[in-house]
């Protein structure tokens, strides 16, 4: 464990309690009238509470022990007759049970409603700051762990909160009321009583702090676990084909144990708590009523009163018996807050700076000025790029494989931010634009475009929010998408599967093509949209794209050179850098890497068709 772990856990659960309640202070302010009037009443269920056992004193002291002894009634019975006060004394238990039981359940039901209000909003929340995070913040981080966060350890605050953490408060209030009482009944037996609190401060101090330090291991535990399942079921198909599963199992056997041996402990710890408590209350409550006989005795104490004062320390005993329950299962929601804190402390890297105003409609005009950027200090991904493409020209960038061709396009989209140098479209540096207004006016059309679980219709509109069933219908017919999805059994209203794996590869790229169309955006992003497609899928997305594409500003990411070669301008990039850049035969005439590239490939690809015998010509990735 780290020194800084180390000294986190010896200031106990509080500091982490503070965090979590000053971060959530703008939801819980929202609900501060419910949480006001809850309070009230969980107030009158501690008085209430209170006074439970003092009906007995009446009938104990007034009634029974006179009766017992053949002594006359007592006098101070408010001039009741004896069954008058016994009458009275029965029906004020089924009162304050009653009024206290109500009591407790408006208490009860009205923190439980703004707890959930206050979570189901901080949860809207953290899911929405999470889209917004930058690229860099998602590929450090397991998407299982995010997942665990937004779901599990919400509700796990959620919970506790309801069923642990107000029965805490309550007791609590009930605990200070009866030593209150105590002391005014007898102020030597409430010292006594109170004995017990600094020998259980020093016997819980450690086991409390080592109870919270497991319940936040086994958090995290729990969080690799969901990103380790998620990864697993996410490849599924990669992982039965190279046969992972032994290895997979191991893997995730290993962790379950580490996340099994940390809950234990700490089940373990708040069990060991819990039973040092109950011995510590029985010492206690034999050593009371030992000296508290003496004081009956002596009569500084009427025996209805020791049996009020045993009766609270008895209803004491309970609320700190569980008090080590209770603050191991707080220590772990307070866990669980600080993991939901961590996502809504973390700031983007990427985000709208101040002063950043709405993109004016874009012609389409994108210059690269000595652009610069890595993913960390040590390796430049692009290095001191500089071109520019006139609005409505298409440009082809191309080269080896990790020579940073996809990073200059996520440029971009501001999905990361140069290092050095910058960016403009018509002019205008790309980083005084909000980045909902900029991303809106480009379209994007992936390799493998992702598609959602909804309707044909719904991942064809998602192009852009509000569009109508006439505008998704002429996006599907530009992208040659509408007559096959016309033949799926609900036509547009088709739900399809995860990610689209029940349609082909063409299909999905088709209506990736139609969510971009239906954009109508000035600037096309196309990143190998024809890769891995059958020659016949190729042609039908080819045709589709070039609708697409017609007179857009449009970038085209290909391994395949002979399908731009007329495009307007071709990037050949190498280790980041641009090192030629022309139209293809001014970089055929320059004879160097490009045209070596061109003519390598042109020689495979002659040789593939002699082989195949097929005249279309295959897309050499």
């Amino acid at each position: 464990m780290s020194k800084r772990s180390k000294e986190k856990d010896l200031k106990g659960i509080i500091p982490g309690i503070t965090r979590v309640l000053r971060k959530f202070y703008p939801y819980i302010r929202k609900e501060r009238f419910l949480i006001a009037g809850s309070f009230f009443a969980l107030l009158l269920e501690t008085g209430l509470r209170l006074l439970e056992p003092w009906p007995l004193k009446y009938v104990f002291d007034y009634i029974l022990i006179p009766a017992h002894n053949n002594t006359t009634i007592a006098a101070n019975t408010f001039g009741l007759s004896p069954i008058a006060l016994l009458t009275l004394s029965a029906l004020a238990i089924v009162v304050i049970a009653g009024v206290g039981s109500m009591a407790a359940y408006l208490s009860t039901y009205g923190m439980s409603l703004a707890v959930t209000r206050v979570l189901s909003e901080v949860r809207s929340d953290i899911f929405n700051h999470l889209q917004r995070l930058s690229l860099s913040f998602h590929q450090k981080s397991k998407s299982g762990d995010l997942i665990a966060r937004v779901t599990a350890d919400i509700e796990k605050m959620r919970t506790v909160t309801v069923k642990t953490a107000l029965p805490l408060i309550t007791n609590v209030l009930s605990l200070v009321g009866m030593l209150l009482i105590m002391f005014f009944l007898n102020w030597e037996l409430a010292l006594v009583a109170m004995a017990i609190f600094p020998i259980l401060t020093l016997l819980t101090k450690n086991m409390i702090s080592r109870i919270r330090n497991f319940a936040k291991l086994h958090r995290d535990s729990e969080g690799v676990l969901a990103a380790t399942t998620g990864e697993t079921i996410g490849a599924i198909q990669v992982v039965q084909v190279l046969s992972l599963q032994e290895m997979l199992h191991s893997i995730f056997s290993k962790q379950n144990q580490k996340s099994l041996d940390e809950a234990i402990e700490s089940l373990r710890l708040s069990a060991a708590l819990e039973r040092i408590v109950q011995i510590l209350m029985a010492i206690i409550i034999a050593v009371v009523l030992w000296r508290g006989s003496h004081v009956v005795l002596s009569k500084q104490l009427s025996p209805g009163e020791l049996l009020v004062f045993m009766t609270y320390l008895k209803n004491a005993f309970e609320p700190m018996r569980k008090l080590s329950n209770q603050v191991g299962q707080i220590a772990k929601a307070t866990g669980s807050g600080e993991r939901v804190v961590e996502i809504l402390d973390y700031e983007p890297n990427v985000r709208d700076l101040p002063g950043a105003k709405k993109a004016h409609p874009f012609f389409g005009t994108v210059r690269f000025e000595n652009v610069s950027f890595s993913y960390d200090t040590d390796t430049d991904i692009l290095k001191n790029v500089n071109f520019v493409v006139q609005a409505g020209q298409q440009v082809a960038i191309v080269g080896p494989s990790g020579s940073g061709k996809s990073t200059l396009l996520s440029l971009i989209l501001r999905l990361y931010d140069p290092e050095a140098g910058r960016i403009l479209i018509d002019g205008q540096d790309i980083r005084e634009y909000t980045l909902d207004s900029l991303r809106q006016q480009i379209s994007v059309v992936l390799q493998d475009s992702v598609l959602f679980a909804a309707s044909v219709r719904e991942n064809i509109a998602h192009g852009r929010i509000g569009a109508t069933d006439k505008e998704v219908e002429a996006a599907a017919r530009l992208a040659n998408a509408h007559d096959f999805i016309m033949k799926l059994p609900q036509g547009y209203n088709t739900v399809l599967s995860e990610r689209g794996g029940t349609l082909s590869g063409g299909q999905r790229q088709r209506i990736a093509i139609a969510r971009a169309a239906i954009r109508k955006a000035p600037i096309i992003i196309l990143d190998e949209p024809t890769t891995g497609l059958d020659n016949k899928s190729e042609h039908t997305v080819n045709a589709a794209l070039a609708k697409l594409t017609e007179g857009r500003t449009t970038f085209v990411i290909s391994h395949n050179l002979r399908a731009v070669e007329n495009a307007d301008i071709i990037l050949y990039i190498e280790s980041g850098s641009v090192l030629e850049q022309g139209t293809h035969r001014e970089l055929m005439r320059l004879s160097s890497r490009y045209a070596t590239l061109y003519r390598m490939q042109s020689i495979v690809d002659v040789d593939k068709d002699t082989l195949s015998g097929d005249n279309n010509y295959v897309l050499e990735a």
